[in-house]
């Protein structure tokens, strides 16, 4: 019973921490936790079982700090997310400029015409002013490896909904110029 039960939290260890450092969004990260609590529940019978207090005890902590994880990331970030989507819907209907969330500019899908182009990681924006001056835009690779981090002005590029959008054409968008991953321009 006890080598089933082993061989069930494997995987779901094994699962959880794919989902979790996939950084796929809140909800994946979130539904991450909650399988890595499923494999804390499935540690702690194997150590009860096989007379692994250790085990057992170790898995009753992260068991604690995976529930803490599920609130944090299912609870908690899933609210912040839906107000920021609540208040984006709101100013599209208000006089004046829509908002968007800012944190939309650490994962927005970034497009050129009907073709997408990228992911932006992050923007860099005025410490007085706030205004935006560029985006840092992943371009290819797999889970970072490979990948081409470019320098989008925010001249060029606007929201639209959960895109990030840029009127360039996609030869301009490949000779933006390419940051390295450890020194971004000041401007």
């Amino acid at each position: 019973m006890a080598d089933t039960i082993s061989w069930a939290a494997t995987v779901a260890t094994i699962i959880g921490a794919f989902m979790t450092a996939s950084n796929l969004g809140s909800r994946i990260t979130g539904y991450g936790f909650a399988v890595f609590t499923i494999g804390a529940l499935c540690w702690i019978a194997v150590g009860a079982l096989s007379d692994q207090p250790a085990l057992m005890w170790t898995n009753v902590v992260l068991l604690a700090l995976n529930t803490f994880g599920v609130w944090r990331w299912l609870g908690r970030q899933a609210g912040v997310e839906e107000g920021a989507r609540s208040a984006s819907e709101a100013s599209e209907r208000s006089p004046g400029e829509a908002l968007f969330p800012v944190s939309l500019l650490s994962r927005a899908p970034v497009r050129c015409g009907q073709a997408e182009v990228g992911h932006c990681i992050d923007a860099m924006a005025g410490c007085r002013s706030g205004r935006l001056d560029y985006l840092v835009v992943s371009e290819g690779g797999v889970a970072g490896v490979g990948e081409k981090l470019r320098r989008l002005s925010w001249n060029d590029a606007h929201v639209e909904g959960e895109l990030v959008v840029t009127d360039l054409a996609a030869d301009r968008f490949e000779h933006l110029d390419e940051l390295r991953r450890d020194e971004w321009p000041g401007h």
